[in-house]
């Protein structure tokens, strides 16, 4: 099956290191596995990580990337992929798929049967091919961990990158004022068009907020801190520029913050984006749509850090 992997590692220049060609059809390492034709997919930073050899050894090459995909399963059924699998050997006990176990920018890949959640009516497989990384992950950090219900406004820094964009027209969508800082005017013009108010990074916003999303780290956690109103939640995924900032701690506690962690979600919490993605009316921010047949053009767009939420791959294409 024709497949895009990576062959060897390239920190300077991940492109060099995808190829893309045939690969062996999926294998099955437990009996509850099975095998799901894939209709679309979407790329992460996670992917170029992986070209540069970040969380791959040699010995696991060539693996074939991607995290997340839309398709059809054995029975015929409509499905999103949920990325995230058992992995014995691994310290955390599990993984997320093109880190042990072959990714989705395949023509088919192999999950255990419990990852499949059903295709909501009416809501696309390019659509739903967007949500189960960056969206998932956005998603939990409202609800689960930032308890958005809580709030009536929300701050997101960096919008722009797949999590932070996500987390703008989610809020949006729940009826939050939302604030959103990118250093590119462009870019806040867009955030606009969702909804949210653009701000330059570290501007003093009209409000203090109940919930910051913070993907960015060292580079505007100050801001963040600044920001938060009494009791805020500030919830972190992600840390593009620095991972150590300066926290001041007695704001922490003057204001009785708190500070969460989090990474990705869980099949119900999938199950809960997918259904009020449907019910909403919500659909992902789709930079660009690339076929399969130019897959290496997908990374591409996304290496000049220039995309505008996801860039998704038509395996129909």
């Amino acid at each position: 099956m024709r497949a895009a992997f990576a062959s060897r590692f390239d920190d300077a220049n991940p492109l060099a290191a995808l190829s893309v060609g045939e690969r062996p059809e999926p294998t099955h390492p437990a009996d509850d596995w099975v095998t799901v034709e894939v209709r679309a997919s979407s790329l992460n930073h996670h992917d170029l990580w992986s070209l540069r050899g970040v969380g791959l050894t040699e010995a696991q090459l060539p693996m074939i990337l991607g995290c997340d995909a839309a398709g059809v399963d054995p029975e015929g059924n409509e499905v999103v992929v949920y990325p995230v699998v058992p992995t014995p050997g691994d310290p955390r006990g599990l993984s997320i798929l093109s880190e042990h176990f072959p990714g989705t920018l395949a023509e088919r890949v192999a999950v255990p049967r419990a990852n499949l959640v059903p295709l909501p009516a009416g809501l696309a497989s390019a659509d739903a091919a967007c949500l189960p990384t960056a969206w998932l992950t956005a998603w939990r950090m409202l609800t689960t961990k930032g308890r958005v219900d809580e709030a009536d406004s929300v701050l997101v820094q960096g919008a722009g990158g797949g999590v932070a964009t996500a987390a703008v027209a989610l809020a949006v969508a729940m009826g939050k004022r939302v604030y959103a800082t990118s250093r590119d005017a462009g870019k806040r013009e867009r955030i606009t068009e969702l909804g949210a108010t653009g701000v330059e990074p570290g501007a003093r916003l009209p409000e203090r907020v109940g919930v910051v999303i913070e993907t960015v780290g060292a580079a505007t956690f100050d801001h963040s801190l600044k920001s938060a109103a009494p009791g805020a939640r500030i919830v972190v995924s992600g840390a593009t520029a620095g991972h150590e900032p300066k926290v001041n701690l007695r704001r922490v506690f003057a204001m009785q913050l708190e500070i969460l962690g989090t990474s990705m979600g869980t099949p119900g919490e999938l199950y809960e984006l997918l259904t009020f993605c449907a019910d909403r009316q919500v659909r992902p921010v789709v930079d660009s749509v690339v076929p399969f047949s130019k897959v290496e053009e997908a990374f591409a767009r996304l290496q000049t850090g220039e995309v505008f939420g996801k860039v998704v791959v038509d395996h129909t294409a």
